[in-house]
């Protein structure tokens, strides 16, 4: 990325649409601080990231990624990764917002249900739906979704944008999409 220059207001979504190879994901990188720039700043409320505790920032995001990364645990302790602390029935409300909750209770153990290294054992659309619950659950300040529908068929994109719209009210995020459903709404398209 050179010479990128935008001011993005607390609230607004703002879309990244562009080939593969363009630096979308590179530009929610620097966003999320996955790595600083090597020249420039990335500021947030004016102030410079390499200023601010990593950890103190990270728990103000949420990100949902088209690999999703589970760990081999229960299907109720992936969710709850999204927040520490969290209760089962808190995990459950955030399953239930993402519309994964009737999946959920079709598996052999429920929310108890081990989903395998790196979630195996679930399709990807489910994988993904577990994603976005837990981000639901961080309820984030700033939120980043690179194309955090690409696994889901139609209908299940259709559920899951009404819970992105819904988790996206008063945030700041990022999405990072090919489809023209997921950005019609953006505040700003880059």
């Amino acid at each position: 990325l050179q010479d990128i220059t935008v001011d993005v207001e607390p609230g607004q979504m703002v879309a990244l649409v562009g080939p593969s190879g363009a630096s979308k994901t590179t530009f929610c990188n620097l966003v999320a601080r996955f790595y600083d720039p090597s020249s420039g700043t990335v500021e947030v409320d004016e102030t410079d990231l390499r200023e601010v505790d990593v950890e103190v920032y990270r728990r103000q995001l949420g990100i949902v990624e088209q690999d999703i990364f589970l760990f081999d645990g229960t299907v109720a302790e992936n969710i709850a990764f999204g927040r520490r602390g969290a209760t089962t029935a808190a995990a459950r409300e955030a399953a239930a917002l993402a519309h994964a909750a009737e999946f959920i209770d079709e598996l052999d153990y429920g929310y108890e249900t081990i989903v395998g290294e790196r979630g195996v054992r679930l399709s990807g659309g489910q994988r993904q739906r577990l994603a976005i619950a837990r981000a639901i659950l961080a309820d984030p300040r700033i939120l980043i979704l690179d194309e955090a529908t690409s696994n889901l068929d139609s209908e299940s994109e259709r559920f899951i944008q009404e819970s992105l719209a819904e988790l996206m009210k008063g945030r700041t995020s990022f999405v990072i999409a090919h489809r023209l459903s997921t950005i019609m709404h953006a505040d700003l398209i880059l």
